[in-house]
């Protein structure tokens, strides 16, 4: 269910935020406690503010209720993705090669669960990482999670 809601989420909202001029980085649908939060990350050359997470609450807040993807009760957050923004579409490992990111995978890898190196690109569906002096190609689907890291 929560995989089906980030989905139809994002179907939703991703046209209103690139009018916006902005770019959906991610939708998590979360229960922490006994609320539930639908967390929407976006972003834009030179980072978000504020201001672009308050306009694009509103303009989503409003296609959301119009839509009613979600019986429940939930909080809305908007927000940037942060230092260590996930990489999740084809898009990402293209405009951040080159830069250093670290990758987990669901079970160990060539005896690793934990990657950090420079990204080398994606090929064949398969992430490319300058890793300990040489370039490992690690299978799209053995990876639980991709991100920015911090130097």
């Amino acid at each position: 269910m929560k995989s089906r809601v980030e989905a139809q989420v994002a179907a939703l909202v991703e046209p209103c935020i690139e009018e916006q001029g902005l770019e959906l980085v991610d939708v998590e649908y979360v229960k922490e406690g006994s609320h539930w939060y639908l967390r929407i990350f976006i972003d834009k050359e030179g980072g978000v503010d504020l201001n672009d997470c308050q306009r694009v609450s509103q303009a989503i807040g409003a296609k959301l209720d119009q839509a009613d993807p979600i019986s429940q009760a939930y909080m809305l957050e908007v927000s940037s993705p942060g230092l260590e923004r996930p990489l999740k579409k084809d898009a990402d490992f293209a405009r951040f090669k080159g830069e250093l990111v670290t990758v987990h995978t669901f079970a160990p890898y060539q005896g690793f669960k934990e990657f950090t190196g420079y990204l080398a690109g994606l090929e064949n569906d398969r992430i490319l990482l300058e890793f300990q002096e040489q370039t490992i190609s690690i299978p799209r689907d053995l990876v639980s999670k991709a991100h920015l890291a911090i130097d």
